[in-house]
């Protein structure tokens, strides 16, 4: 009786083990392929927009200067 709810208890946590196991490298993926990518394309967006918006001004600056 002992050694089968010791088999149940060690295949349980055998069993467990392997969701927790694949839930971390189901996150680890997640993060390489979605997350990671995502946020390099926003911070690629917003250096662009702040490079355009620094360009302007100074377009806008020259136009001054010129009249």
């Amino acid at each position: 009786m002992v050694a089968d709810s010791l088999l149940v208890y060690f295949g349980a946590g055998t069993l467990l083990f392997f969701f927790w196991a694949y839930g971390i490298v189901s996150f680890a993926l997640d993060m390489k392929n979605k997350i990671i990518p995502s946020v390099k394309q926003y911070r690629r967006g917003r250096r662009r927009l702040a490079e355009e918006k620094q360009q302007e001004q100074e377009r806008k600056k020259d136009e001054q200067q010129l009249y």
